[in-house]
């Protein structure tokens, strides 16, 4: 008996070891899952980023901070992760200037490159300044939309007080400005009116690659205007497109050349190329008319999504480019695409400020992608993220406008309200497809 005994004890204890070995092991993986380690490099001198600030926001929280540490001499950083199973998104500051990189549930590591910053960068061009009109009603609704190139060697980011400035038409009302960077999403970026009437600067970075800036605005119309651009930097291309029902003319001494759209036949395309600082590109408009692709012609857009022919690059999607030289058909998916991108973001604005929405419905539909190789197809999981870049940029900038005091606290509310709805959305599809 006393064989069995101890023979039952040595059994126990050999049992209670396994179970605390099978039950510990789970808690150590869940341990080791909780940190998120990364590096930080310096796109500029190819160097550790040393002694940048890092920040951990949960995207499942509303944008909040969950942690925060420095970059070690290595470029090196730690971050304990409140939920490994939610996307977080990584914020690394640098020189004032703030980099992002998307970390979805699973997300173990991330790298991140950051750029030097100075208050004036050469090699940056701007590659198209477009303005897209229509009238409704007595009013004149416009976009105008800038795409820049930052091809500064070695890479550095620009950013000052008035980092890209432009003029709107004389009297016009700004409804909504948006930026996007290269391979962001759209976010709301407000130009500050400068000392000279009708002239604004956008105080935003201009980081390596491109940025698109898309100004939205309004002003009186009684069947006729004349409008004075005002190039300030030159550019490859500047466009204007109208609604054919209407009349373009350009100035006396303007290099305005008509372009035909086979995708858009019922729109004034007028494309002034290689253009200089101070140029004169003034022209008049008359007539009334809306722009087909507004959504209220949707035989038009399914014509235009099902033309042969499509642009079969990634992020594409524009159908076949205008019947133009070479640079603008390079420029045009990203120029349209932009006008898209009004719409989508102007979701999120919408809820700030009813101004928009005397304009939101005539920006143009969202246009098709074109079916690419299955290779190069995003995947859904994807484009959740890139939701979610968007979202945590929206969130951002509200919270800074509300410590800025320049939204009241109920409007504040009110686009919190949305946004978080908005983002646990997101994040509830983004969890359900990665696991």
């Amino acid at each position: 008996m006393k064989s069995t005994a101890s023979k039952w004890g040595g059994n126990c204890s050999a049992l209670s070891a396994i179970l605390l070995v099978c039950f510990s092991l789970p808690a150590s993986l869940a341990s080791a899952q909780t940190t998120l380690t990364g590096v930080a490099t310096n796109g500029t001198t190819k160097q550790p980023a040393a002694g940048d600030d890092v920040v951990l926001l949960s995207l499942s929280q509303g944008m909040q901070e969950t942690d925060r540490s420095k970059t070690d001499a290595m470029g090196h950083f730690s971050l304990k992760l409140d939920d490994a199973g939610a996307p977080h998104l990584v914020r690394v500051i640098h020189q004032g200037v703030t980099y992002h990189h998307m970390a979805p549930p699973g997300t173990t590591s991330v790298q991140i490159a950051v750029y030097d910053v100075l208050t004036k960068v050469v090699g940056i061009s701007v590659a198209a300044d477009m303005m897209r009109m229509q009238v409704r009603g007595n009013q004149l609704e416009g976009i105008r939309l800038f795409a820049l190139d930052n091809k500064s060697s070695p890479p550095r980011t620009q950013m000052n007080d008035q980092n890209f400035e432009f003029y709107l038409p004389e009297g016009a009302e700004v409804v909504q400005a948006l930026a996007t960077t290269a391979g962001g999403q759209p976010v709301n970026s407000a130009p500050v009116p400068q000392k000279e009437k009708d002239r604004y600067a956008f105080v935003f970075p201009l980081r390596p690659g491109q940025t698109v800036f898309q100004v939205a605005f309004r002003l009186p119309y009684n069947g006729q205007a004349s409008i004075r651009p005002k190039e300030l930097y030159g550019t490859e291309h500047f466009v204007v497109m109208l609604p054919k029902t209407m009349q373009f003319k350009g100035a006396p001494g303007t290099t305005f050349h008509p372009v035909e759209d086979p995708q858009q036949p019922d729109t004034v395309v007028e494309v002034a190329s290689k253009t200089t600082a101070g140029q004169l590109l003034d022209f008049s408009i008359s007539g009334a008319g809306m722009l087909s692709d507004s959504g209220d012609n949707q035989d038009a857009g399914q014509s235009a999504s099902a033309a042969p022919g499509r642009d079969s690059r990634p992020g594409g999607g524009l159908g076949p480019p205008i019947d133009a030289p070479d640079p603008l058909e390079k420029y045009r998916w990203y120029i349209l695409g932009g006008f898209a991108a009004v719409l989508t973001a102007g979701a999120f604005y919408i809820v700030r400020d009813s101004k928009v929405r005397a304009t939101a419905g005539w920006a143009p539909r969202k246009f098709d992608r074109p079916e690419m190789p299955r290779e190069q197809k995003p995947k859904a999981a994807g484009q959740s993220a890139m939701l979610l870049d968007a979202l945590k940029e929206e969130i951002f900038q509200l919270e800074l406008e509300h410590k800025q005091g320049s939204i009241s606290q109920q409007e504040y509310e009110k686009a919190k309200a949305a946004l978080d709805q908005t983002l646990e959305r997101a994040v509830r599809r983004t969890t359900t497809k990665t696991t």
